[in-house]
């Protein structure tokens, strides 16, 4: 039988939310959960409670919501006075200060979407798929001032694969995450779990991504490059390109074989069958599947050739 902790669970999005469920389920105490504060969501710009939120309350749970918890004495003495045997982060979107780390007796307690020390930092669920990797999986670690660099706990890894976008990703790894933590925490509250320490020599990046990275570069990258880029990099920023001075998105491509002397130069456009083609790196070819031009609908790439004259020779991108 697991025993109880008394524990604050510090997260935001709905990848937390999982874990959050799986640590009530197995009879943890949690007096207190901490999460962002509620953000303006859509066009209406209408104030959204984070998902971590709803569903604490629908727990019956007591929630703070801190604008920063670096400096604040208010926030401090609230966990000095909970006293918790452990804190648990998932995505909470907040660096955690080192009076924070010091504080429970079995340390802070990360899930890390990611098998560290590879893709550390806050985007490791897209990068690992733009990347092209066909392995993920999700580490727990015991947090320290170093960005994900803490001793590791437990690890589980899955495949993914050649279709999967990293919005789907996601799903998997909230739901498999949330196991994982209980289970770590069991383990570590009875001893059973001896941390390790991470290889940094074997470390990579997984930055925040901004819009610019969805923007597709034909000379530098083949088509099978750009292809994981737009899976990972799904829902957001996507990716795009630029026809006739507009905006492209491209909703769905694959990387095609082509004829031995189909050549052009990146970025030049061929239509095939009635499937438009565009030139990549080391003579690879691109399908766009599904795209949409800035200002129109989105469509099927036989109705955008229907209802546009493409010109012989014609460039996509800058």
């Amino acid at each position: 039988m697991t025993r109880q902790v008394r524990l604050v669970f510090c997260g935001t999005p709905r990848f937390a939310v999982p874990t959050l469920e799986a640590l009530l389920a197995a009879g943890h105490e949690i007096p207190l959960v901490v999460t962002q504060p509620d953000r303006p969501v859509g066009r209406a710009q209408e104030m959204t409670a984070p998902p971590v939120k709803q569903t604490a309350l629908e727990a019956g749970l007591a929630v703070t919501q801190p604008e920063k918890i670096r400096n604040n004495e208010e926030f401090r003495a609230r966990l000095e006075a909970i006293a918790p045997d452990a804190i648990v982060v998932v995505a909470y979107g907040r660096i955690i200060p080192p009076w924070m780390l010091a504080l429970p007796r079995l340390g802070c307690i990360n899930l890390h979407a990611s098998l560290l020390p590879k893709y550390r930092g806050a985007a490791p669920i897209q990068w690992v798929v733009a990347m092209g990797e066909t392995v993920t999986g999700n580490t727990t670690m015991l947090l320290e001032e170093g960005l994900d660099t803490g001793p590791i706990l437990l690890q589980e890894t899955m495949t993914i694969g050649p279709e999967q976008t990293a919005a789907d990703l996601f799903e998997v790894l909230a739901e498999a995450g949330a196991p994982l933590m209980a289970e770590t925490l069991a383990g570590l509250d009875a001893g059973r779990i001896p941390p390790r320490r991470q290889d940094d020599a074997q470390a990579t990046l997984a930055p925040l991504l901004d819009r610019e990275d969805g923007r597709m570069d034909f000379a530098a990258r083949t088509a099978a490059e750009l292809k994981n880029r737009w899976r990972g990099f799904q829902p957001w920023p996507g990716a795009f390109t630029s026809l006739d001075g507009k905006k492209l998105i491209v909703h769905r491509m694959d990387a095609v074989e082509a004829a031995e002397d189909l050549v052009a130069e990146p970025g030049t456009m061929r239509v095939l069958d009635h499937r438009p083609l565009v030139a990549c790196a080391q003579n690879t070819w691109l399908e766009l599947v599904e795209i949409q031009l800035e200002g129109k609908k989105r469509l099927g790439a036989a109705e955008f050739l229907r209802g546009m004259h493409l010109a012989a020779g014609a460039r996509l991108g800058g």
